[in-house]
């Protein structure tokens, strides 16, 4: 994984491979606007020439722009529709279509990840191996054996009928759109930490009939909050995650999911993602 902070200052680094799943705002209080933000991204295929890859997602806006802007081999993926050149998904499989040949890598339901951003994650992430030339069995063995990274939807642990998921690399509105779209259940929500120029408007509106409640904590709490009230959410601050962790145990019932999905950065009161992440397991895992 490669930041837009450090594709800002590359000179000669030139991927094999460049993969772009998806562009949405992000850093907005770094780069000034989106457009620049994409610029950033976009440096990812500077280096790249025509013996190299790009992988691009045709069901992101954002993402397929970036075919003008890239002189490598474009090969897509889509989660939503079949490509007469790519990786998508057909009648609940996995499929690939390059250079005129169609190869069946295994069915969907073999990935155990949660979300439909995970089943693009692994259309990119199979277009990427078959461009190294890996065979399509050791591709469908990695998808079915792959049981995910921390800090990415992570489950840590079910009490009380309540199931815990650390989602701390969830630094911003479009990665927790993401996460709750991952789940039927009813959420009780942890969210807030230190902004990034973002409007939470679109997060209170997708928390509206699927959060039921949400605690929020840090620098950017009270915008989240108000935001979420104005939705009609309900809103608990705490002023640490550990009571924040307590509370949200407080509000959720048997059936619910209590997720830690920030949409914020971590700064303003741990050293990263990992950190906070790392801190949320330990206190789900002492709760007794």
């Amino acid at each position: 994984e490669v930041s837009s902070f450090q594709l800002e200052t590359i000179e000669a680094f030139r991927p094999r491979v460049a993969a772009v799943l998806n562009v949405t705002p992000d850093h907005l209080d770094r780069h000034g606007s989106f457009a620049a933000y994409v610029d950033a991204k976009a440096r990812i295929f500077l280096n790249q020439t025509e013996a190299d890859c790009a992988v691009l997602n045709a069901d992101d806006e954002a993402a397929r722009a970036l075919a003008a802007r890239t002189r490598a081999h474009v090969v897509w993926f889509s989660r939503r529709r079949p490509l007469g050149h790519g990786v998508f998904v057909r009648d609940g499989r996995v499929v690939a279509r390059l250079n005129g040949h169609v190869e069946e890598i295994g069915p969907v339901s073999e990935i155990s990840l949660r979300g439909a951003h995970n089943v693009e994650n692994v259309l990119a992430a199979t277009a990427c191996a078959l461009w190294t030339g890996l065979a399509p069995a050791a591709i469908r063995r990695g998808i079915a054996r792959f049981r995910g990274v921390p800090h990415r939807i992570e489950p840590i642990r079910e009490l009380e009928g309540v199931q815990y998921y650390n989602d701390s690399k969830g630094t911003n509105v479009a990665s927790t759109l993401r996460a709750l779209d991952s789940f039927t259940e009813r959420v009780v929500l942890i969210a807030g930490g230190k902004g990034k120029g973002q409007d939470f408007a679109p997060l209170a509106a997708a928390a509206r009939g699927r959060v039921a409640h949400a605690v929020v904590i840090g620098e950017d709490g009270p915008a989240i909050a108000a935001a979420l009230a104005a939705a009609g959410v309900p809103v608990t601050a705490r002023p640490t995650l550990a009571a924040a962790v307590e509370a949200a145990r407080g509000l959720a019932r048997a059936g619910d999911v209590v997720l830690l999905s920030p949409a914020c950065a971590s700064f303003d009161m741990f050293d990263n993602f990992e950190h906070r992440g790392d801190v949320f397991r330990k206190l789900v895992e002492r709760l007794d």
